[in-house]
């Protein structure tokens, strides 16, 4: 079992890279449905409370999560945004996810409370700015020290 958790651990951060990446573009799908109206649907007219605020909050977010950039915070605000979602437009329908049509709010909420812990993975530009940094920080203690 030891040697299947070594192989699956070693490629972890990608599947994470992979995994955020998928997760955010679907979410960009329901922020491009609202603000206009695309892949389905009609868009919500600008300004309606709460739907095209969520649209904005969803687009801004999405993009910001797809490409791993400030994934964390972006992931904190749209898990939020995802509860808010179920609380306010799902629970009061039925208690059962599956009842009051909120299985994608939840699902969604705890797939970014997932990348508020765990992180953007490798492939990601918080990732390529981080390593950057320890670099630059690397360097400058060297050079200190020499």
């Amino acid at each position: 079992m030891s040697r299947l958790d070594s192989r699956l651990n070693a490629v972890t951060p990608t599947v994470l890279s992979l995994f955020r990446i998928v997760v955010g573009l679907l979410f960009i799908c329901h922020a491009t449905q609202k603000l206009l109206g695309w892949p389905t649907g009609p868009r919500v007219p600008v300004g309606t409370w709460p739907f095209w605020w969520a649209g904005i909050i969803e687009i801004v977010c999405g993009v910001l999560i797809t490409i791993g950039l400030f994934t964390r915070p972006a992931a904190f605000i749209v898990c939020g945004e995802m509860a808010f979602a179920y609380f306010t437009q799902h629970l009061p329908k039925d208690f059962w996810p599956l009842v009051n049509g909120g299985e994608l709010a939840v699902l969604y909420c705890f797939a970014f409370l997932l990348l508020v812990f765990a992180g953007p993975g490798w492939l990601a530009v918080d990732s390529v700015l981080g390593r950057r940094h320890r670099t630059d920080v690397a360097a400058v203690e060297t050079v200190e020290r020499g």
